[in-house]
């Protein structure tokens, strides 16, 4: 009588452990709600095979989904999310690149796939992506966070070594250093001003302390190169 006591006790308390279901039963049942067209429960089934077997469940969407049907690009957006969660980086922007094939100029879809280039370290991909992104959303304002930051890190980049260089030199000429400032100058033409544009952006679209001071430093060295 104890031990049906007790296993009652962990019925009630843990339910969860009797009802879960595999990856591959919930995928099962993914696949009997696609032939029935109930692509909605098809979504929320497969929402939850990823949880219960990520792995599994891409495999499936790989063999098993027909990538011409409505329901595909909204089943690769779950591993896109779910990877992205997970902090996988390199399978959430397979799984994003995947969904743009469906939809080229998904906005959202577009800045998470940035923004999974930059976390792996492609900052020019995410730079251009980005780039499409405004084109397709002039007011985005983490494009333009993004872009603002990273063309003035480029400019400060440049700037420092042009000042190294020059520094190196004991006792430059009137050319040397007309060479120094004209490399000051295309800096600013072609890379500070750049992120000044984006930046200028920003605080219009959103009152950024950053921005502000980091415009008010791209100023300056304005006045001074003039």
């Amino acid at each position: 009588m104890r031990t049906l006591t007790l296993l009652f006790s962990l019925i009630v308390t843990f339910p969860f452990v009797l009802s879960a279901q595999t990856a591959g039963e919930l995928l099962q049942k993914v696949s009997a709600a696609l032939s029935e067209g109930q692509d909605d429960y098809v979504v929320s089934l497969f929402r939850q095979a990823i949880a219960a077997g990520a792995d599994q469940t891409e495999m499936y969407y790989w063999t098993q989904i027909e990538k011409n049907s409505a329901v595909a690009p909204r089943l690769v957006n779950e591993l896109a999310t779910y990877y992205k969660r997970k902090r996988n980086y390199d399978k959430a922007y397979l799984f994003y690149r995947e969904f743009l094939q469906y939809h080229s100029e998904d906005v959202p879809a577009l800045v998470s796939c940035a923004e999974m280039e930059m976390m792996r370290g492609k900052e020019k991909d995410a730079v251009k992506t980005y780039e499409k992104v405004l084109m397709l959303d002039a007011n985005n304002l983490q494009a333009n966070i993004f872009l603002g930051s990273y063309y003035y890190l480029q400019a400060e980049r440049e700037k420092k070594k042009l000042e190294d260089d020059y520094k190196k030199i004991t006792s430059p000429t009137r050319m040397q250093y007309a060479r120094y400032r004209n490399g000051l100058s295309d800096v600013y033409s072609n890379v500070y001003s750049k992120a000044k544009d984006y930046l200028q952006r920003v605080l219009q679209l959103f009152p950024s302390t950053e921005a502000g001071n980091t415009l008010e430093k791209i100023r300056k060295l304005e006045a001074e190169i003039k």
